[in-house]
């Protein structure tokens, strides 16, 4: 079985098992993030696995529902009245169990598939085992803004791997999607596994690093913390301006969260 496939399932019931907690108030209430709601997290992360979804098993389909999607915007409606729409219009425990009922079918699906198989989507084609696994990164990521409204402080596992692989994968993408020129050697980075291991890449690159934790890496290349948020050691000119900028998600350039403007609520 394709092991991404299982961590996308077990972050996204760890974010499931929290939210079964809550009361019913708290999933309308505005997170840090652009000032969506928990409803609208769960909107947005359950819509875009079921397009995982059609992506793996119907390629025309899957194009059905980006036209959809496209057409829906240009016409001035919002993403997440899209999204709302094909979450049945649900909230609260009702939503949850929706999206829980999806990403076990979705897991299940990308576990016992072809990893190296070619799938569409919204950006450049991607293979089955990239794909599930930026399904995790995101569920990750925005995980993030509902721990932090809720005032918990995540337990993260060696599964964050997973997105440490896609910060460094993105390492050129996050350049050329500003036209800059990309630098010809990425930072080494000298991280901390959750499980305090190391976790080295490009150990020979003696003037640009970074060094600190998996996780607080991950909070920057996925832009759910700014870097002076973090306690992450940054050495040189390069790895100065990656993390300046760093986005490991596709579409337009974002802007990482102004400093203290993100942080875990107390409870």
């Amino acid at each position: 079985m394709l092991e991404q496939a299982i961590d996308f399932k077990d972050e996204s019931n760890s974010l499931y098992e929290i939210l079964a907690n809550c009361s019913e108030d708290k999933f309308s209430k505005k997170t840090q993030f652009k000032s969506w709601t928990i409803n609208d997290v769960i909107y947005h992360l359950h819509v875009w696995n079921i397009a995982a979804s059609l992506s793996l098993k119907n390629e025309k389909k899957f194009k059905d529902f980006m036209d959809d999607f496209i057409g829906v915007i240009k016409k001035g409606d919002t993403a997440r009245n899209y999204e709302r729409k094909l979450s049945k219009n649900l909230e609260g425990r009702d939503l949850i169990n929706l999206w829980k009922e999806t990403y076990n079918n979705v897991s299940n699906e990308f576990a016992n598939s072809d990893p190296k198989k070619r799938v569409k989507w919204a950006g450049p084609d991607m293979s089955v085992r990239s794909s599930i696994t930026a399904r995790h990164m995101e569920t990750w990521a925005h995980g993030q803004e509902v721990y932090d409204y809720l005032g918990i402080h995540r337990n993260d596992t060696d599964r964050i791997k997973n997105i440490v692989v896609i910060g460094v994968n993105t390492f050129a993408w996050t350049f050329k999607n500003r036209n800059l020129d990309v630098p010809k050697t990425m930072p080494k980075l000298n991280l901390i596994s959750p499980s305090e291991n190391k976790w080295i890449w490009n150990e020979n690159n003696k003037d640009d690093e970074i060094t600190g934790t998996a996780s607080e890496f991950c909070q920057v290349v996925t832009q759910v913390r700014n870097i002076e948020d973090t306690n992450l050691k940054v050495k040189g000119e390069i790895a100065k301006k990656w993390m300046s900028i760093a986005q490991c998600f596709a579409g337009p350039p974002e802007d990482p969260p102004e400093k203290d403007s993100r942080f875990t609520r107390k409870s």
